[in-house]
Formats: structure tokens, C-alpha cells, sequence
């Protein structure tokens, strides 16, 4: 059953890959490329999917860029229906500091900034199309209010742990696809798809099992977060 509050705000959808043991990346926190084509694949038809892609600095400094549409097909599949060719892709930086020359900024798609009010200032460069600026913090239930009256209705939410910790405590996840790749990574400093100080058993969030894919060595998993 859905709760009258996600009737007024966009579907998220986090979308995550991680070893067999759950980490995000190594301990030395690198960029996690250890998916396989068939990930990428779906990681692309996610974001195509989506009106705007949600992630933090800490990802996109790991990355240097961000998964856009790249397939001719789901590019025409956003324009046939009404769409532009590229989703938003937003990324949350309370400080603003952001490098200006990584490859990111010079890729052909729609940027948005979610910052504070001082990590706006902090900010000179002109390479964003829209910067947001939420005051001392991010209120992410306000900023979801802010997307709906922005037009946006479905949201792929890329990461980091930190932001997918803060959007499960405020029951702002309506589903999470989440990629079993075949490694061991080990390290206790290693990211993990939720970074946040944990739940107790009972009041954990909980989820729904919708498929389960195996894909060669991989499985997919797809679930969605049940209401409170």
C-alpha cells in the first residue's frame, strides 16, 4: 500500500552494484568499475528511465563522470515520449567544492547542483545549468517537494551511502535494484551501499523481494521498500 506522502513527491529508485561481501568500492574507496556489460547495460536503461539522477560529490570525484544515455534506442525511447535526450544529472555537494575541470563538465547533458547556501558561493564556476541552494543543510523531503514542482517525476538515485542512508531514514526509496558482482573486496574502511550509524533490528527498513536475476556470474536484485 502506498502512504498519501509518495503520492506527492517523484518515485526514487536507487540503483546500486556491489561485491559479495557489500561494498560500494575498495578500501581505498576507488572508483567501483568491477560490473560487468550486462550492469552497465541496466545501470543505462535505469537513467534512461529517469527524469533526473541523483548523486554526491564523493561519487562523481571517485568517477570523474556520470552514466548517461549513450544507446540510440532508449534515446529515442525518451523522445518519443516527450522526453529530452538526457535526464538531469544533479549532483548533492553541501561544500560546493567540486573540481570544474574533471570530464564530467564536459559531457552533453543537462547539470544541476544541490548545495548549501554557503557551498553556492563557494561555487564561481558557470558550468551548471541550474544550482540549488537549500540553506544550512539538505532537507531532502523538501527537496523532493522542490523536484515535484520542478516537473520531475522519477528519480534514479546513483549514490553514494551516505545520500542512500539518508534518503531510507526519511522513507523517501520506493525501490533499490541492487547488482551481486563476484568479488571480495574485505577492508573495513570500504564503502558500503548504506553509510549511515544503522537500525535496530526492529525498526529497520524493510523490503520486498520483486525478481531476482542470475546473469552469467552476477544477480539482480530487485526489491521494493515497503511503507512504514
Amino acid at each position: 500500500m502506498v502512504n498519501d506522502a509518495k503520492l506527492n513527491r517523484p518515485h526514487v529508485t536507487a540503483i546500486l552494484a556491489m561485491s559479495a561481501d557489500g561494498k560500494l568500492a575498495d578500501y581505498q574507496r576507488s572508483a567501483g568499475r568491477f560490473g560487468s556489460p550486462q550492469d552497465q547495460r541496466h545501470l543505462e536503461e535505469q537513467v534512461a528511465a529517469a527524469d533526473l539522477v541523483l548523486f554526491g560529490a564523493g561519487t562523481l570525484r571517485a568517477y570523474g563522470t556520470t552514466m548517461s544515455v549513450q544507446s540510440p534506442a532508449l534515446k529515442m525511447a525518451r523522445v518519443s515520449a516527450g522526453k529530452p535526450v538526457q535526464p538531469i544529472q544533479m549532483v548533492c555537494s553541501a561544500s560546493g567544492e567540486l573540481d570544474a575541470s574533471c570530464d564530467f563538465f564536459a559531457q552533453p547533458i543537462p547539470r544541476w547542483l544541490l548545495t548549501t547556501t554557503s557551498g553556492a558561493k563557494a561555487w564561481s564556476a558557470p558550468q551548471f545549468d541550474r544550482v540549488w541552494s537549500m540553506g544550512r543543510a539538505i532537507d531532502w523531503p523538501l527537496v523532493m517537494q522542490e523536484f515535484t514542482q520542478a516537473g520531475i517525476e522519477t528519480v534514479a538515485l546513483l549514490g553514494g551511502g551516505t545520500i542512500v542512508a539518508s534518503f531510507l531514514e526519511a522513507g523517501l526509496i520506493d525501490e533499490i535494484w541492487l547488482t551481486v558482482c563476484p568479488l571480495i573486496l574485505g577492508g573495513a574502511t570500504a564503502p558500503t551501499p548504506v553509510q549511515s550509524s544503522g537500525w535496530l533490528e526492529d525498526v529497520a527498513p524493510r523490503l520486498q523481494l520483486i525478481a531476482a536475476r542470475p546473469i552469467e556470474d552476477e544477480v539482480f536484485l530487485h526489491y521494493r521498500v515497503k511503507s512504514a
